[in-house]
């Protein structure tokens, strides 16, 4: 899928949670050609520093408006200053970048932790009218603000928090297995921590459903020239985040 270099105004650079905002910008090129699974890499400044662009994932879409959204935290220098970006200023961005979602399924189950649930916003809701359900995770009820996000497009929430302050108390992997024996699911779609990808995708294979898994790595030129996001593959060969994935089969890299 061919990619643009466009000059975006930002329409809100809204706090939805603690250090967590969600930035809507206006690109009917990129509205119109973004698919679930994708992101967006942005230039944060015109000076030097930070030189790199930055990755985000793409949590919302609307083409009749012509909007983009992401949903990202604050946790260093090039996210601090996009946070001080305010209305009518403009963004440079490229995209939609990287390989997303298969979307042929009839009951998918959407699992998540932390801010990767932000990109499997735009997948359910791409996947509505069909019964979407998500298991998301987290460490407190602080951190579920995610609960109001999904609930207005989700037939079914379900939660799980370290601490058993909402929701059932533990992780995402161990209500997890429940869920597949009873669902009917045909289809697993995840993104988070690695660790937790790893653990999903061998609780779906042992359940014959097919898992997809969107990895999240450090990025450089966002189109697979620096090779910094590489990660291994199933068959010994090299896979490029950026151009490969974000989305993969798990089978493909676990």
């Amino acid at each position: 899928m061919s990619k643009l270099v466009v000059q975006a105004p930002v329409l809100k650079n809204e706090t939805i949670s603690n250090l967590v905002k969600r930035l809507t910008i206006y690109s009917p090129e990129l509205a119109g050609k973004a698919v679930p699974g994708q992101f967006i890499h942005v230039k944060i400044a015109d000076s030097y520093h930070p030189l790199l662009r930055r990755p985000l994932s793409i949590s919302d879409v609307d083409v009749a408006k012509g909007t983009v959204s992401t949903i990202y935290r604050i946790v260093g220098h090039g996210t601090a200053l996009l946070a001080q970006l305010k209305s009518d200023e403009v963004l440079d961005c490229m995209g939609p970048l990287g390989r997303g979602f298969n979307l042929e399924c009839k009951k998918p189950l959407l699992v998540g932790g932390g801010m990767g649930l932000a990109p499997l916003v735009f997948l359910a809701q791409r996947l509505c009218p069909r019964p979407v359900e998500i298991l998301m995770g987290g460490r407190s009820e602080q951190e579920m603000f995610w609960s109001s996000i999904y609930s207005t497009i989700c037939d079914r929430v379900h939660i799980a928090t370290d601490d058993g302050s909402v929701g059932q108390r533990g992780f995402t992997v161990d209500l997890l297995p429940e869920l597949l024996e009873s669902g009917n699911y045909d289809m697993v779609y995840s993104c988070g921590p690695r660790p937790m990808l790893e653990k999903i995708a061998a609780i779906a294979k042992n359940f014959a459903i097919p898992c997809q898994v969107s990895l999240e790595e450090h990025m450089a030129c966002g189109v697979g020239a620096c090779l910094s996001c590489t990660c291994a593959g199933k068959e010994g060969k090299r896979k490029k985040v950026c151009t490969d994935g974000p989305v993969f089969w798990a089978g493909e890299v676990f």
